[in-house]
């Protein structure tokens, strides 16, 4: 006996594949308004991102980036003559020692004799040997050779004190150090 005809026959779709019939089963009303708040959106965004009429994101970004460098300026670079006052001053190079013990002992020794880094204490230099050279080499480091960018981990005058540390333990060649490597610098 065939089935009785149910009250959802108006929903059956005329066609028919494989004698299989299909139901004309629509998406609920709040997933269309959806679907259409979507594509609204869509469009006053392709306006708005800088491809538009709109000033966009990307120059809103661009405004926030120069803000927030105009709020927080990059420290000075210390001058050559601020540096040699640096190593002049004993209580200065006694910070840097400390800094210097810290960070650096790991991979030059406690004594700047050199393990893993360059021997800091003869008067050959990889990367030069002048003061504001040694404040550029521990400021940006040299990635390539596994020494990190110390300007971004330490305070501008921890790296001055570093710096005039190992200004002070040049040329005084400890027992036991690795060999010159690099350059020599009078």
């Amino acid at each position: 006996m065939p089935p009785a005809p149910s009250d959802n026959s108006e929903r059956l779709l005329e066609h028919n594949y494989d004698g299989i019939q299909e139901y004309d089963n629509p998406l609920p009303r709040w997933w269309v308004y959806l679907f259409y708040a979507t594509i609204v959106f869509s469009i006053f965004y392709w306006f708005n991102i800088g491809v538009g009429i709109g000033p966009g994101r990307i120059a809103q970004y661009e405004a926030d980036v120069a803000a927030a460098k105009a709020a927080h300026p990059a420290p000075a670079e210390s001058s050559p003559e601020e540096l040699a006052a640096l190593v002049a001053n004993p209580q200065v190079v006694e910070a840097g020692k400390q800094v210097f013990a810290t960070n650096c002992a790991s991979c030059h020794k406690p004594d700047g004799s050199g393990l893993i880094g360059p021997n800091l204490t003869d008067n050959a230099w990889i990367h030069g040997g002048s003061l504001p050279e040694i404040h550029k080499l521990v400021n940006e480091g040299v990635l390539a050779k596994g020494m990190p960018n110390w300007g971004k981990l330490l305070k501008p005058d921890q790296v001055d004190a570093a710096v005039a540390f190992v200004w002070s333990i040049r040329n005084t060649n400890v027992a036991g150090g690795k060999p010159p490597e690099g350059v020599v610098v009078p």
